[in-house]
């Protein structure tokens, strides 16, 4: 069955992905304002704050159908506990790294993440790639061997959250529950660990970042929002538009974290960073000209 064409009345998916991408993309400017908080706790508190947000925009959008759905699949369940671990790592990685100034080693690893998709989804989901993603892919395995050879320290974190992320993609794929139900039972799932972690920083010497001063819990309280707004636009773009196109704006994320890292942040930008940069610029450029090369030849 092919999906209808959009009417020129239907509303565009344009303008909530750019929300969506505009918030991640901008997401280090929040973190340096909760850089106080440790890593571990933010991520904990983080949590906390997202499932009651989720749940309140689950029940505006009357969505407990699929919420109750999922939790009566254990399929959906093991796999919904499997994205859980999974987007918890990309969180406290994502966190950790922006507050310990890793701002680059962030934005490339978002920036491989497409391509990631690219290979994971030919090893698992039988996916064919063409020439030009074969050399989009190759070109961006030359960036991660020079940035192995010239930023070792930090090529964890790309990779880590580069994969983390694609492999979290790939299981939510695997099962049919959309991202707003999705990322509700997630963060049950992760609830109790999260109350835990709050509760050990709590009783440590320092105390919880949380309740000492009204600015700083009103920050962490706003961690839900940031985590549950932008995946809210991203998914009612994913309805409206095509998604090679809202691939396409992905790569606004990065780039702002980017930029956000050379002049906002002052960062120095080592030389292998650099050639890893271009490198997975040109890759990018190889990977976008494919699938709008694709769209031309479906369009004719």
């Amino acid at each position: 069955m092919t999906t209808p064409a959009p009417s020129s009345h239907a509303p565009s998916g344009l303008p909530p992905a750019i929300g969506a991408y505009l918030i991640w993309g901008f997401l280090p400017l929040y973190l340096m304002l909760v850089q106080s908080v440790p890593a571990f706790e933010f991520v904990g508190w983080r949590i906390i704050w997202t499932l009651p947000l989720c749940l309140a925009i689950v029940a505006f959008r009357r969505q407990f159908g699929e919420l109750l759905g999922a939790l009566r699949s254990p399929r959906a369940m093991l796999a919904l506990l499997a994205s859980a671990v999974l987007i918890a790592i990309n969180w406290f990685v994502y966190i950790w790294a922006i507050m310990e100034g890793e701002v680059y080693a962030t934005s490339i690893g978002y920036y491989l993440n497409p391509l990631i998709n690219v290979l994971l989804g030919t090893l698992f989901l039988g996916e064919k790639l063409s020439r030009r993603q074969w050399i989009a892919v190759a070109i961006a395995a030359v960036a991660v061997a020079l940035l192995a050879a010239g930023a070792l320290t930090s090529l964890w974190i790309s990779l880590t959250l580069g994969f983390s992320f694609s492999l979290y993609g790939l299981v939510r794929k695997q099962v049919a529950v959309g991202s707003l139900p999705g990322l509700t039972i997630e963060s049950a799932i992760l609830l109790a660990p999260a109350i835990v972690i709050a509760w050990w920083y709590a009783a440590g010497p320092q105390g919880s970042s949380f309740g000492q001063d009204w600015w700083m819990s009103a920050l962490i309280i706003f961690s839900g929002v940031v985590t549950a707004v932008p995946l809210l636009l991203f998914a009612i773009a994913a309805r409206r538009m095509d998604y090679s196109a809202l691939g396409f704006i992905q790569y606004l994320s990065p780039t702002i974290v980017f930029f956000l890292g050379l002049f906002v942040f002052g960062q120095p930008l080592a030389p292998a960073k650099l050639v890893s940069f271009v490198l997975i610029w040109v890759a990018v450029g190889v990977f976008v000209w494919d699938l709008w090369a694709k769209r031309r030849a479906a369009s004719a």
